[in-house]
């Protein structure tokens, strides 16, 4: 087997007005043809820096301080930028993290890879075309022919991904290295890109470097893997002796950190706090801010607001769709069981879905034609209960995130309804909804990098729903509540003087988080709040939802494609396929009988943590 990549006692430092910041510190690392070399650690440990030092990407004022990285007999540490630039893509392929900001939002799918494929070859547009086709084939988007000539925004996350991926393909490279390649894909389609990653490997005989988070993928599809830890190297060789039995207790740690998909476990292990921030920012206090301030803030408005909610309007609701269903039970008892099964009357249910439909439509209409539509929901019907965890499972395109968007009034339905506390909410396009309802159901996006405003402080962002809903006036006390929810979250009081690009993922999801709390919801969505975290940090942001959701009782309506999560934070799952709902099921009764064979082949498909079971 013949050595791709060797690594020899590699430093990356950044200068910074505090003095240099070693980034990583003798690193050595050898990757061989055919092999897949698997890099894991925190947020900081040094994965992505690895990667770029070797691509030749570090990022200004970064530089190589020692070492060397030894690429098929060339040293790339001797390059020039001329030279490296006709090593990247020809030779050395990257697979970056988001695919949103690696694809040009102003050129068609086509237009890209065609450029790319060019670029590198001597070949006609037509023939370019072709071969775009079929990469685009091979990592699974359907109905290619069509759809390459849209545009990036109008894929989905996962779709993108696939598309970065046909990308990195397109050249032959005999190097991939591939960063966080899966986190914004489903667990069927993550099996399928593992599976043509090592194909690639393998048929091909090119050297793979696998940047993740998740253990599971380390696990299933990795021959090799180093475990980092701020820039130095911890652990390193054959996966399964490291995963199987660790010999370093960091790594220990790391591997205790990993949800489950075997057992439900009542809290993850915290392997250490986020430490970005100085002593001095840890110590900087507003006067009278703690996190009990905050906690006995927002618990005085769930005393104040203890309440029965009118049912009329959803009780009559639901006696008409169960007495649609059974009605048409002459025809199909089992439609009639799971009608009346799914339209369980429950006093306590904070929410409701009855028939929801969602449709999308596109085009222009005609004289001889109807306006085109695309169905992303179709009768949906659900009731989740005051205080519980709602867990809501399915691959891209199932309908998640538009099922999530249509109850915060994001999106309008075409047809169903949805039923807050009793009361049916209104679609945003016909009325307004009212200012408690909007305040009592807040929503935690999958991205903290998109969804924090960059150009404002994290006090202001944190700030605006208190003002926003007039839940306080006094500036002074603004500003204390602000920095007690910050504690609150686990995070600095002086975070709140700082801008969120200042931040790690985990530490902007905390903001996030905080911010959606200071409305004083009842309700909270959380769409894919840790898929871009690692273990260790999706460890201390799970517990900090279990804590706060046991603390002030929050129900919370969990979307996530990590069956793992989902089990140890989920009361009861819904599962939606290609817009329809297929299962609703108590957790435990889920992961270990599920009814439906889509269900079954969910979990089949989870990446497998076996080395972590036979050890736990």
């Amino acid at each position: 087997m013949s050595t791709v990549l060797n690594i020899t006692n590699l430093s990356v430092k950044f200068p910074t007005r505090f003095g240099e910041f070693t980034a990583l510190d003798k690193v050595d690392l050898e990757v061989n043809a055919g092999e897949i070399h698997g890099l894991v650690g925190e947020s900081g440990a040094g994965k992505s820096t690895v990667g770029a030092a070797i691509i030749g990407l570090l990022q200004s004022p970064g530089y190589i301080s020692d070492g060397q990285i030894n690429f098929m007999g060339k040293d790339l540490t001797q390059l020039d930028q001329d030279s490296y630039h006709e090593l990247r893509g020809q030779h050395i392929s990257m697979i970056f993290q988001d695919p949103q900001t690696s694809l040009n939002p102003l050129l068609t799918i086509s237009a890209q890879l065609i450029e790319t494929i060019r670029q590198h070859a001597d070949i006609s547009i037509a023939q370019a075309r072709e071969r775009a086709i079929a990469l685009l084939q091979e990592t699974g988007i359907h109905d290619v022919e069509n759809r390459m000539d849209e545009y990036p925004h109008q894929f989905s996350g996962g779709m993108r991904q696939r598309v970065v991926i046909a990308l990195a393909l397109c050249t032959d490279p005999e190097l991939i290295i591939a960063d966080e390649p899966t986190t914004a894909l489903d667990v069927s389609v993550q099996k399928q890109i593992l599976a043509l990653i090592r194909t690639l490997c393998t048929e091909r005989n090119i050297g793979i470097i696998l940047i993740t988070h998740d253990i599971g993928v380390i696990n299933e599809v990795t021959d090799q893997v180093t475990v980092l830890r701020s820039g130095r190297v911890i652990e390193t060789g054959l996966t399964a002796e490291v995963l199987g039995t660790p010999a370093d207790e960091y790594t220990k740690a790391l591997m205790a950190a990993v949800p489950r998909l075997d057992k439900r476990l009542e809290r993850f292990r915290n392997i250490v706090k986020d430490d970005v921030l100085s002593a001095e920012d840890t110590s900087w206090k507003v006067a009278g801010a703690s996190a009990q301030f905050a906690s006995d803030w927002l618990l005085a408005e769930q005393a104040e607001s203890s309440r029965q909610t009118p049912q009329t309007t959803l009780e009559a609701t639901k006696q008409q769709s169960t007495q649609l269903s059974i009605e048409q039970s002459t025809q199909d008892s089992s439609i009639e069981l799971s009608k009346k099964s799914t339209l369980q009357t429950a006093p306590q249910a904070i929410l409701s879905v009855v028939d929801l439909a969602v449709t999308f439509h596109s085009g222009q209409p005609g004289w001889f034609r109807k306006k085109a539509g695309f169905k992303a929901l179709s009768g949906i019907s659900f009731d989740m209960q005051q205080g519980q965890v709602l867990g809501v499972v399915g691959e891209s395109g199932s309908g998640k995130s538009t099922l999530a968007k249509a109850i915060v009034g994001l999106v309008d339905p075409s047809a169903g309804d949805i039923f807050f506390r009793g009361e049916a909410l209104p679609p945003g396009s016909v009325r307004a909804r009212s200012h408690q309802t909007r305040r009592q159901i807040q929503m935690v996006f999958q991205d903290p990098y998109s969804s924090l405003n960059n150009r404002r402080t994290v006090e202001d962002i944190i700030a605006e729903p208190i003002r926003f809903y007039d839940l306080a006036n006094d500036k002074q006390l603004i500003r204390k509540l602000v920095a007690s929810v910050l504690e609150l979250v686990e995070m600095p009081q002086r975070a709140m003087l700082k801008y969120p690009h200042q931040f790690s993922g985990g530490q902007r999801q905390r903001i996030a988080v905080a911010r959606a709390l200071v409305a004083r919801p009842d309700f909270l969505i959380c769409d894919e709040p840790t898929s871009a975290l690692d273990v260790s940090i999706q460890a201390q942001m799970l517990n900090l939802l279990k804590d706060l959701q046991q603390t002030f009782g929050l129900s919370i309506m969990f979307i996530s494609h990590n069956l793992a999560v989902i089990r140890q934070m989920a009361d009861s799952v819904v599962v939606l396929k290609n817009g329809r709902l297929v299962e609703v099921a108590e957790t435990e009764q889920f992961f270990n009988a599920p009814a439906d064979p889509y269900s079954q082949m969910l979990l089949r498909e989870t990446p497998s943590l076996s080395l972590l079971q036979a050890n736990g």
